[in-house]
C-alpha cells in the first residue's frame, strides 16, 4: 500500500538511496535536508524541503499529512562536540515531537551500533548496555532514550542500529583505502589485521528500512541490530580491494602498540581523521547479533562485507574516472575525508 513518507537527511548517502527506493515503490515522499536535492541523488521526491531538523516550523510542515517518517539526519564524529549533540539529540527530539503533534503513525529512527561503545561481548545483542565512549556515541545513545520516551507515550518508534554501511556514494575514511589501492600502494593495518569487523551493504540497509516501514506495529516497535551476516577479517576485506585494484599490493601489518600510540597522538592534534573510538575498535573483534532482525522482521542480508566494500570500490573507480568525485571537505560521508598527515605516509607504502 502506498504511503506518504517523510525522510530526513535525504540528500545524504542513506537518505538519497532510500528516497529513490521509496519513489520506485510508489510511495509519496517528502524529503528534508540542509542541502538541496542534487541530480546525483537519483529519483526526486515529490517535494524537497531545504531546512534544519532542529527547526520546529520546518519539521511541522515536513511531517504534515505523513503516514511515516524515517529519521536519517545525523552528524559525523568529526563535527564539533556541541554540533554533534545538537543535531543528533535535539534534532531527534524535534522530529519526534513534530511527528507526535501531526499524529504520524510511525517514526523509524536510524541509530548506530556506536551506542554500545566498545563492547566486550561479541556478537553483541540488543540488550547489551549502552556504554558510549565519546561525544558521537553518547549523542546516539541519548537520542535512543529520547525515542524510548516517545514510545512510552504511545508512538511506534522502531530503532535500527546499523553497523558501518558501505555502498555507492559512501566515501569518508574508505576513500583513503580506495585511493591508496588505485595508486598501487600497500595498505597498513594495526597489528596482524586479524580482527573481525562487521560492516553492512547500503542496499541491505535500505531493504531493512522498507521492511520496518511495512511491519506490524508489534513487530516494528522494537530495537534491531542490522549488519552483514557474512564477514571476515579486516586484512581479508582490505586485501580484496587491493586485489581488485590489480597492482599486486598487499596489506602491511604494523606493530599495534606503537601504531596506535602514533595515530592517537595525530588524532589529538587534529592531524589525522582517524578518531579515537575507531582506533580502539580496530584492535578487537566488532560484530553484533542480527538474530532479532532475522526472527522478528524476517530480514536476510544479501551482501557480505566483501560484497559491500568491492561494490563501493567499483563505484568509486567509475566516479573517479569520470571526474565526478566530490571535493574533500570532510563534512559529509559523501565526501572523502581529509587524510591530513596520513597522506604523506603514502610514500612509505
Amino acid at each position: 500500500m502506498a504511503m506518504k513518507v517523510t525522510v530526513t537527511g535525504a540528500a545524504g548517502v542513506l537518505g538519497s538511496h532510500l528516497v529513490r527506493r521509496l519513489v520506485d515503490d510508489g510511495h509519496d515522499v517528502h524529503s528534508v535536508d540542509l542541502r538541496p536535492w542534487s541530480e546525483t541523488s537519483g529519483a526526486a521526491s515529490r517535494r524537497h524541503t531545504v531546512g534544519d531538523v532542529r527547526d520546529p516550523e520546518v519539521m511541522a510542515a515536513a511531517v504534515a499529512g505523513a503516514d511515516a517518517v524515517v529519521h536519517c539526519a545525523a552528524a559525523l564524529p568529526s563535527y564539533p562536540d556541541d554540533q554533534i549533540r545538537s543535531v543528533i539529540v535535539d534534532g531527534t527530539r524535534n522530529v519526534l515531537e513534530a511527528s507526535r503533534r501531526a499524529r504520524v503513525d510511525r517514526v523509524v529512527h536510524i541509530s548506530s551500533t556506536a551506542v554500545y561503545g566498545l563492547p566486550t561481548r561479541v556478537p553483541t545483542p540488543e540488550e547489551y548496555p549502552r556504554e558510549p565512549v565519546d561525544t558521537y556515541s553518547r549523542a546516539k545513545a541519548e537520542a535512543e532514550t529520547v525515542c524510548e520516551a516517545f514510545r512510552e507515550r504511545g508512538m511506534c518508534v522502531p530503532i535500527l542500529r546499523p553497523k558501518t554501511f558501505l555502498g555507492p556514494g559512501r566515501m569518508g575514511l574508505f576513500s583513503m583505502l580506495f585511493e591508496w589501492a588505485e595508486e598501487g600502494r600497500n595498505f597498513p593495518v594495526l597489528g596482524r589485521g586479524d580482527v573481525r569487523i562487521q560492516m553492512f551493504a547500503l542496499e541491505d540497509l535500505v531493504d531493512v528500512v522498507t521492511t520496518t516501514l511495512g511491519a506490524p506495529d508489534d513487530v516494528a516497535n522494537d530495537t534491531y541490530n542490522v549488519g552483514a551476516a557474512e564477514f571476515g577479517t579486516i586484512r581479508e576485506d582490505f586485501q580484496a580491494v587491493l586485489d581488485a585494484a590489480g597492482h599486486g599490493r598487499r596489506v602491511v601489518p604494523l606493530p599495534a602498540g606503537p601504531a596506535y600510540a602514533a595515530l592517537s597522538l595525530l588524532e589529538r592534534t587534529r592531524l589525522s581523521p582517524v578518531y579515537g573510538r575507531l582506533l580502539r575498535k580496530l584492535r578487537s573483534d566488532s560484530y553484533v547479533s542480527i538474530e532479532r532482525a532475522r526472527t522478528r522482521l524476517g530480514f536476510r542480508p544479501r551482501y557480505s562485507n566483501q560484497d559491500a566494500i568491492l561494490r563501493t570500490f567499483s563505484w568509486w573507480r567509475a566516479e573517479r574516472a569520470a571526474g565526478r568525485l566530490a571535493r574533500t571537505t570532510g563534512t559529509t560521508s559523501r565526501e572523502p575525508w581529509r587524510q591530513g598527515v596520513l597522506s604523506l605516509a603514502k610514500v612509505m607504502f
